[in-house]
């Protein structure tokens, strides 16, 4: 017959399951972590449980140390007390020897162990009693010398556990003869290991040549030490459960309303502004409720008051462009019929009709773009996008303000790469950002070079616009979005800008999910980053060009 034996795991499944297993330890380490940095109610409870159980440790290790030693000394004294009597009886009896080989011995020591086996002793336990004579200073036995109940007991007393006992007894250590003591565990007849308290004394009588040893069972007192252990673990287990449920149960009382407010925060946050916390009660947690709870409402109103001042300030604006559309083209084409005819006209009046036509120009950009805003705050503004080469749009761009960069002394530089940057974008809008900062940069340049740098990578697009002119202030570069704001506004503008520009800008990145950001610094210039995904809808992670400018440490 064909036995088939299992056979041995091999190494390659050895090694997956202890992958296994660490990987389920640390992810079991994990969620401990985790579950440890966002539960509070699990920290409290926890470090409760922790410090409960390194409490009752000590207290259950302090009191089975105080009970164990207590019963023991009790055992020691009274034992100690029967040995002194034991000795002192068996040196009465043993007056009637008078020399070291009396015959005598043979009937007179086995009577001595057998009265003393068998008298009352502690707790009603059996005590085993040996007698050993001392022959040249070593203990010595002819087989009909001595008599004893237990042939055990004597083996235990000659064995070499108690030589340390024997040698204090019989002075072999150097010290005097003396009643001495030691716990000893033995298995008598090869049963159970059980524990036992050795004593010996010296028996005086023809120079000492006997010694008395006594065998205390510690039965009693190690079963009385287990119940008291016992008994400690099973108080303390059921103390620490205890204890750990209480506090899971007051932290619940106190986190749970917690919790509670967080969530309602976190709607309100998401612009539920109706919620609110259910008071009970009057203590501390309730009247955090209603404090909570006067605050959403303080808030709410609060916001709803600014959502309708937001409301009214966009329609207002709105409209008001809307409504100054007509009355700018009737006067726009008068002014346009006056500057046409300026030649005919005085020096003087002739100078007032180009003014009027440059101030009508800034009013009509100031109109357009107080209307673009506006379809940004009501959320009509579209992409129309297409796959465009962004490399000419950046050149038409820089060839747009040559005049102005001519006038200013500006030498305008573009860095772009050599083959096309095809993009989906929107042109309009892109073309707009790129006028909005180039415009900004010969504004602040201080007649130093601007440079307009492309770069791309496989997932976006980004062109910088450097100045080295006087720079932004720390923290001034969030503020540059922001609309009508400036950083100098007694500084003279040059490009006549109406203070939307960048505003608009930041608006049309965000519609591409792009982004448009900036950094200056006092003296060294500054630099602004229009990043944009290459397909309209593309989420973006990083740029493929820096924010800050390598040469951000360079004065030019």
């Amino acid at each position: 017959m064909l036995v088939r034996l299992p056979s041995l795991p091999s190494r390659a499944s050895i090694s997956q399951y202890l992958s296994r297993s660490v990987r389920t330890v640390a992810g079991s380490w994990a969620s401990l972590h985790v579950l440890w940095r966002q539960s509070l109610q699990f920290r409290i409870v926890s470090v409760t449980l922790v410090l409960s159980t390194l409490l009752v440790l000590v207290f259950g290790w302090t009191v089975a140390g105080v009970i164990t030693n207590g019963l023991l000394s009790a055992k020691m004294k009274t034992a100690e007390r029967l040995v002194l009597n034991g000795g002192q009886y068996a040196a009465n009896q043993l007056t009637v020897v008078n020399q070291r080989d009396d015959p005598a011995l043979l009937t007179t020591i086995p009577v001595i162990v057998t009265q003393l086996s068998t008298a009352p002793t502690i707790d009603g336990q059996k005590v085993e009693v040996v007698m050993l004579r001392t022959v040249g200073g070593e203990l010595g036995l002819e087989p009909d010398a001595v008599a004893q109940p237990d042939a055990g007991a004597y083996d235990v007393v000659r064995s070499a556990q108690l030589a340390e006992l024997r040698a204090r007894v019989s002075g072999a250590d150097g010290a005097q003869g003396r009643v001495t003591a030691q716990y000893v565990t033995i298995s008598p007849n090869g049963g159970p290991a059980r524990q036992f308290l050795a004593f010996g004394t010296p028996v005086e009588t023809y120079g000492g040549q006997l010694e008395l040893y006594y065998l205390f069972p510690l039965d009693d007192q190690v079963d009385q030490v287990d119940l008291v252990r016992s008994t400690l673990v099973l108080t303390g287990v059921t103390l620490v459960a205890l204890l750990a449920l209480l506090a899971s149960v007051m932290t619940r009382m106190v986190v749970r309303p917690v919790r509670v407010a967080a969530r309602t925060a976190q709607r309100l946050s998401a612009g539920l502004l109706d919620q609110r916390i259910q008071v009970r009660g009057e203590d501390d947690l309730a009247q955090l409720a209603s404090a909570f709870n006067q605050m959403a409402g303080n808030l709410q109103s609060q916001i709803v008051r600014l959502e309708e001042m937001s409301r009214l300030q966009r329609r207002f604006t709105s409209d008001v462009s809307h409504e100054l559309r007509t009355p700018l083209t009737t006067v726009r084409m008068a002014a346009d019929l006056i500057f046409a005819s300026r030649d005919d006209f005085d020096p003087a009046v002739a100078r007032s009709a180009e003014l009027l036509q440059a101030e009508l120009d800034r009013f009509e950009e100031l109109l357009t773009d107080l209307l673009e805003i506006s379809r940004f705050d009501a959320g009509f503004a579209a992409l129309d996008g297409e796959p465009v080469d962004l490399i000419p749009i950046i050149e038409g761009t820089v060839d747009r303000f040559a005049p102005l960069a001519e006038q200013l002394g500006v030498t305008v530089v573009v860095e772009a790469p050599e083959e096309p940057v095809v993009v989906e974008i929107d042109p309009r809008r892109v073309e707009r950002i790129l006028r909005n900062l180039v415009g900004n940069a010969l504004e602040h340049s201080e007649g130093r070079p601007v440079v307009v740098t492309l770069g791309a990578s496989e997932t976006a697009v980004a062109v910088t616009v450097r100045d080295y002119g006087v720079g932004l202030k720390s923290g001034e570069e969030k503020l540059v979005f922001n609309r009508f704001w400036r950083a100098d506004p007694s500084r003279a503008r040059q490009t006549g800008g109406t203070g939307l520009g960048l505003s608009i800008s930041l608006e049309d990145a965000r519609l591409h999910n792009g982004w448009l950001d900036a950094w200056g610094r006092p003296g060294r210039g500054a630099q602004f980053r229009l990043t944009l995904p290459l397909h309209i809808g593309d989420q973006i992670a990083d740029s493929p060009l820096p924010r800050i400018p390598a040469d951000a440490e360079v004065t030019v």
